[in-house]
This record gives C-alpha cells, structure tokens and sequence, in this order.
C-alpha cells in the first residue's frame, strides 16, 4: 500500500523522491557513490557546481569539506581536465554572489515536470552539502533552499533529503525520541512519507541489523553502547508498529 500523497508535491515527483530516498540509503547517503552509478546529464553540471558555490560560501568561508566535496562529484561524474577546470569555475563564480539569479537553474526547472530525476540528484548533492559539517547552520540550510527552489523543486525536497540525513547521522550518539506520528516514524527510518511500505520494510530492517545488541556484542561495544543499541532498537520498533498500523487502517 503506498504512502498518502502529498498535495503540494505531483505524484510522478513523489514516487521518483520516494525511490532516490531509498537510493541514497543503500548508498549510505553517499552521493558521491549514487551519482557515480546513476549520472547526470551534462546540462546539469553548471547549475550544479554553482548552486554548490553558493551553499559553500553560506557562513562567510569556503572550508575544505566544501571544496573536497566539489572534488569528489566532479571525480564521480568522470569529467575531463578541461571539463573540470569548467567546473571549479562555475563553483567559484557561485561563490561570489549573494542572491541566486533568477535564471541560473531555468534547464532544471523547466525538464523536472517531464523528467524529475536529474532534478533530484542535484537537490541530493546540495542536501549533501549543506550538512558537510553535521546538522546545517541556519545560513547554510537557507541557502540550501534557495537553491532547491531555484531548479523548481518544492521545498518538501530539501525537508525530506536532509531529514533522512538526521535519521541516519545527527546525532549518532544519542537516543532518538519515540515517534508520535507517521511522518516520524519514516524519518527515524531514514525516509520519507512518500516512501512505499516494502521500502519502509526494507529501511526498518536495514535499521534492526544496525544496532541489534546480539550483532554489537560481537565487535566488543562498551555496556553503555550495548545499552544505547537495545533502546534505538526499541525506537525503530516503535516506529514500524506505527506504520504498519497506518498502513493496515
């Protein structure tokens, strides 16, 4: 049974964010490694390293994460010396500016409608490096979805890609709180409410294996760590109760 659907979101673009959120999590929310096997076109690349510029300069600085990164897609998509020497340009030019043209993400607005996955993948990247650094300062998370509302996406995108970050990432150390409701319980599963119930399944047992107590102990974890593992565990069945009954109703 698929999830509720989303008025602000058309149903073609929900069910191709529902399958990149299960993507990116076989893909340990690596983009890197998902566009290296899914690619992009090459009319995506400008507004691509741009839009990664201007997130990068959020806090007043380029660090080295945001430039490693850059490093990293222009390697997964393979690109020549010359079509990285384009690359770092466009990034550097993103950089300099302090409010997006209105332009700069028009090919990827316009072919969204009719082909959403390049769309996606970029929205992706830009989640990705927007949280280089753990959970986003606000500057960076708002340029962030500036960005995703400049290729055309709604900002549902950005809210459901960086909410399977904090799923799977912020923070590690800490218990997450139970889920009181169907949106909460997807996110603590690393996906969204768009996702299908199989991929929900798929993600709860994808969870279950990362922390059951019994697959720790063999790897010498301390008692408090055992003890964390026990409560996330109990969490993540939390969460998949709730959803099989939303499902089941």
């Amino acid at each position: 049974m698929a999830s509720p659907p989303d008025p602000q979101m058309p149903p073609r673009l929900q069910r191709r964010l529902a399958r990149l959120l299960e993507q990116l999590a076989s893909h340990e929310h690596q983009t890197v490694r998902l566009i290296a096997r899914y690619r992009l076109p090459r009319w995506c690349r400008r507004p691509l390293f741009f839009l990664l510029g201007y997130i990068a300069r959020a806090d007043g600085r380029v660090t080295e994460a945001d430039i490693d990164y850059a490093e990293d897609v222009i390697r997964a998509l393979g690109l020549s010396r010359r079509q990285r020497r384009t690359a770092i340009r466009w990034f550097q030019k993103g950089k300099g500016v302090e409010r997006l043209p209105a332009w700069r993400g028009l090919a990827l607005h316009l072919s969204h409608w009719l082909w959403p996955a390049p769309a996606l993948r970029v929205a992706a990247c830009l989640c990705h490096a927007t949280q280089l650094q753990g959970p986003p300062s606000k500057p960076r998370q708002h340029r962030c979805e500036d960005a995703i509302l400049q290729i055309g996406l709604p900002l549902t995108v950005s809210d459901d890609l960086l909410a399977s970050y904090r799923a799977a990432y912020w923070p590690s150390d800490l218990l997450p709180e139970a889920p009181e409701n169907y949106d909460q319980a997807c996110q603590l599963l690393g996906l969204s409410r768009h996702a299908s119930l199989p991929q929900l399944k798929q993600a709860y047992r994808r969870r279950i294996s990362e922390c059951h107590p019994d697959k720790l102990s063999q790897r010498q974890r301390s008692n408090r760590e055992l003890a964390l593992a026990k409560e996330r565990l109990l969490r993540y069945q939390q969460a998949w109760e709730l959803i099989k009954r939303r499902h089941r109703s």
